[in-house]
C-alpha cells in the first residue's frame, strides 16, 4: 500500500529538478506511505520522465522496494495497492521461466507485463494504481483497478503531464488554484461527491475506475482505455438458489482468504451490520487466533449500533476495541478530514470512518471491511425503491401524484436530523419520476437537478451533469442489475471506495474490501434478481448463505447506517462557521451561489422550521473547502 507520483515533460528538466519535483510531490502523501520512499528519473534530448511512491510495507518487508526495474531496466514500475492474485500469477510465470528476486506482488506485475504487455492488466485481482515506464517502447502505462478502490489523478498541464495518487501533489505543481470545473461543481452539488472521471478542477481529471492511460513519449500524446475483462469461468444460467447459496458461502470465504495475507497484524472493522459481521466471521474462521474486531458507537442513540458490534464480536470471540464518538471528538479533526479530499466532499459518515480508522491503526496495520456488499450482493434500500417506482408510476398518473406530494409534504416534513420514516418516504415520493430518471434521482443526496437554477448563479450551471453516466449504462434504469451498474461507475468509485481511501491513508492504514472481487461480482450479476432480493428481503442470497452461524433473525435486522448527526451539529458547534460562509460579502464575492436562496435555506434549518441536514452540509463542505483553496 503507497501512493505514486510521476511526470512526463518536454521541459528541459535536468535529473536533478525531476527528483526535486517528485520529491515535492512524495512530500504532500507521506500519509499513505510513511515506511519508504523511492525515485526513478531519466532525462534525455527530448522528454524527461520521472516516477515516485510512498511506501507502506505490507508485503515483503524486506526486499519490495520501489521503483522496481526489469533486468535490463528498460522498464520501471511504481504501484499502489495490492494484488491478491499475485501467489497464482507468479506460479504461472515460474512455469514459464521466470525467476523471481523478492517475495513482492510488485514483482509479479513487472514479470507479467514483460510477458504479455498491457494485457496483463486485466488479470490482476486486487486494488491497484501503477504507472510501467517502458523504454523499449517509449511509452508510459498508467492503470486503475477493476472497481476504483485506488485513487488515480491525472492532467496535462502546459508541456508537462503529471499523475498522482491524489489531487494535492498534481496541485503542487501549479503556481495558482485551476479555475473550478463546472461539470465537477454540478455533480458535487447533486451527489455530494464528483465521481471519475471529473473532479472539482477543469482539467484536472480522474482515471476511471478499469482503464488504463497510454501516454507516447516521443509523441507527447495520450489516451484512455478500458482495460478488456476475461472472467475465469461463466456460471450455469440455470443453477438453483441452495447451489447458488453454497457458492455465494465459498466465493466469500475464498475472497476474505486472499485478502488476508500480510506480514503485518490486521483487524476487521465490525459496524454490527451484515456485511461486516460475515467478513469478521469468515476471518475468525480461517485462523486459530483470536482476531481483532473495532467499532464505533453515537452518543446520540438514534444513531448507535454498538450492540449489534458487540454480539458478534462476543460470537466470535474477537479481541473487541469499541469507542463512543462525541460532538467533541470531532472537534479537532473535521478540518483535517474533509480538507484531505482536497476537493469538496459531503459524506459525512467520513468523519466516523477516520476516527475509527484512527483507532485501528493503533492496533494493526491493515483492516478487513465490508464495503461493497449492497453493491455485490444488491442491499441498498434504494434497490427496492426503485421496483416501487416501477409500480407506483404505473398504477398513479403523474397529476395525481403530483397532488398527493403536495398534500403530504406538511406531514412528512421533519425539523430534526433523525433520518426516520418520515423522512425516507419523503425522499421516496420526490424521487418519484415518470420519465426513467428515478434511479439517478434517488442517488442524488444534495440538490436535485431542478433545484440548483435556484442556488446558483446562471453561469455556473452545467444542465444535466448525470447526462455523462447516463450514456454509458444507456437506457438501462429498471432492473436491479441496471442500478447496481449505475452505482458501480459513479457511487461506489465517486463516494464509498474516496472515503475509505483517504480517511484510512490518512491515519497509514490499509483497507481491503472482500466483496470488492471482479470474480463475485461476475458471479452475482448473472444469477436471477430474485436470489440477491426476494420481495423485499434485500442481500437475500448472502444473508441465507451464512445465517447458520448467527443467532436467528440476526442478519434481518434493520441498519442505521454509518451517519452521524450533522444536522444537529450545523446547529451548534458548527453554526458560527456555517454562517460566515453565508455572509453576504463573501457570497457577493465568490459569485457561485444566489445569495437569498442560500440565506433562507440556511436560516430554515438553523430556526428548527425544516430539515435541510443533506442540502445544508454539502453546502457547508463545498465553502469550507472553497475558502481553503480560493481565500487564503
Amino acid at each position: 500500500m503507497c501512493g505514486i507520483n510521476g511526470l512526463i515533460s518536454t521541459e528541459n528538466y535536468n535529473e536533478k529538478e525531476l527528483a526535486q519535483k517528485l520529491s515535492l510531490m512524495n512530500l504532500e502523501i507521506f500519509h499513505r506511505g510513511p515506511d519508504q520512499d523511492g525515485i526513478f528519473v531519466e532525462a534525455s534530448e527530448t522528454f524527461s520522465v520521472g516516477m515516485a511512491m510512498r511506501r507502506l510495507s505490507i508485503i515483503d518487508l524486506s526486499t519490495g522496494e520501489q521503483p522496481m526495474a526489469s533486468e535490463d531496466n528498460n522498464i520501471q514500475l511504481v504501484f499502489n495497492g495490492e494484488i491478491y492474485n499475485f501467489p497464482q500469477l507468479k506460479k504461472e510465470l515460474q512455469a514459464k521461466g521466470c525467476v523471481f528476486k523478492t517475495t513482492s506482488d510488485t514483482e509479479v506485475i513487472l514479470r507479467l507485463y514483460e510477458q504479455y504487455g498491457v494485457k496483463s492488466f486485466s488479470r490482476l485481482d486486487g486494488m491497484f494504481a501503477f504507472s510501467i515506464y517502458d523504454k523499449n517502447l517509449n511509452k508510459i502505462f498508467i492503470a486503475r483497478d477493476y472497481f476504483g478502490e485506488k485513487p488515480l489523478y491525472y492532467t496535462q498541464h502546459g508541456n508537462t503531464f503529471y499523475w498522482a495518487s491524489e489531487l494535492k501533489s498534481i496541485l503542487k505543481n501549479h503556481s495558482q488554484k485551476p479555475q473550478i470545473s463546472l461539470e465537477g461543481l454540478n455533480l458535487f452539488f447533486q451527489l455530494t461527491y464528483i465521481p471519475a472521471p471529473f473532479t472539482i478542477y477543469k482539467n484536472i481529471h480522474k482515471l476511471k475506475a478499469n482503464h488504463y492511460v497510454t501516454y507516447d513519449c516521443e509523441a507527447s500524446e495520450f489516451e484512455v482505455s478500458e482495460i478488456p475483462q476475461y472472467f475465469e469461468s461463466e456460471i450455469d444460467r440455470n443453477i438453483d438458489f441452495k447451489a447458488a447459496k453454497e457458492e455465494a458461502h465459498n466465493r466469500v470465504q475464498n475472497s476474505v482468504r486472499s485478502r488476508s495475507v500480510s506480514d503485518v497484524p490486521l483487524g476487521t472493522f465490525l459496524s454490527g451490520g451484515v456485511d461486516s459481521s460475515v467478513i469478521s466471521l469468515c476471518l475468525a474462521q480461517q485462523t486459530d487466533k483470536k482476531i481483532d474486531t473495532f467499532s464505533i458507537g453515537f452518543e446520540k442513540k438514534s444513531f448507535d449500533e454498538t450492540d449489534k458490534s458487540r454480539t458478534v464480536a462476543k460470537l466470535i470471540n474477537s479481541n473487541h476495541h469499541e469507542f463512543v464518538v462525541s460532538e467533541g471528538d470531532l472537534k479537532d479533526n473535521v478540518d483535517q478530514i474533509l480538507l484531505n479530499f482536497d476537493e469538496p466532499f459531503a459524506d459525512s459518515s467520513s468523519l466516523p470512518t477516520y476516527l475509527v480508522a484512527h483507532k485501528t491503526r493503533q492496533q494493526v496495520k491493515v483492516a478487513l471491511t465490508g464495503d461493497g456488499g449492497d453493491e455485490v450482493f444488491g442491499g441498498y434500500n434504494k434497490y427496492y425503491m426503485g421496483k416501487l417506482n416501477r409500480k407506483y408510476t404505473s398504477v398513479f398518473p403523474e397529476f395525481l401524484h403530483k397532488g398527493m406530494l403536495k398534500a403530504t409534504a406538511p406531514v412528512l416534513a421533519t425539523k430534526d436530523d433523525k433520518r426516520g420514516w418520515r423522512f425516507k418516504v419523503r425522499r421516496l415520493m420526490k424521487a418519484v419520476n415518470y420519465e426513467g430518471d428515478f434511479y439517478y434521482n434517488i442517488m442524488s443526496l444534495g440538490f436535485p437537478q431542478q433545484e440548483l437554477s435556484s442556488i446558483f448563479n446562471e453561469k455556473f450551471l452545467y444542465e444535466n451533469a448525470l447526462d455523462y453516466y447516463k450514456d454509458q449504462v444507456g437506457e438501462k434504469n429498471k432492473t436491479l442489475n441496471d442500478f447496481r451498474r449505475i452505482d458501480q461507475i459513479i457511487s461506489l468509485e465517486g463516494d464509498m471506495l474516496v472515503k475509505v481511501d483517504r480517511t484510512s491513508m490518512l491515519t497509514s492504514l490499509e483497507s481491503r474490501s472482500p466483496f470488492l472481487n471482479k470474480e463475485l461480482w461476475n458471479f452475482t450479476s448473472q444469477l436471477p434478481e430474485n436470489f440477491l432480493m426476494k420481495g423485499w428481503n434485500k442481500k437475500y442470497l448472502l444473508k441465507e448463505a451464512f445465517k447458520e452461524y448467527f443467532p436467528e433473525d440476526f442478519l434481518d435486522k434493520s441498519k442505521k447506517g454509518f451517519g452521524v448527526p450533522v444536522g444537529d451539529w450545523l446547529r451548534g458547534y458548527l453554526k458560527p462557521e456555517l454562517k460566515s460562509y453565508t455572509e453576504k460579502p463573501f457570497i457577493e464575492k465568490q459569485g457561485i451561489f444566489l445569495f437569498e436562496e442560500i440565506e433562507k435555506l440556511v436560516d430554515n434549518h438553523l430556526q428548527g422550521k425544516i430539515d435541510n441536514t443533506f442540502r445544508i452540509w454539502t453546502f457547508f463542505c463545498f465553502q469550507k473547502w472553497y475558502k481553503n483553496s480560493y481565500s487564503k
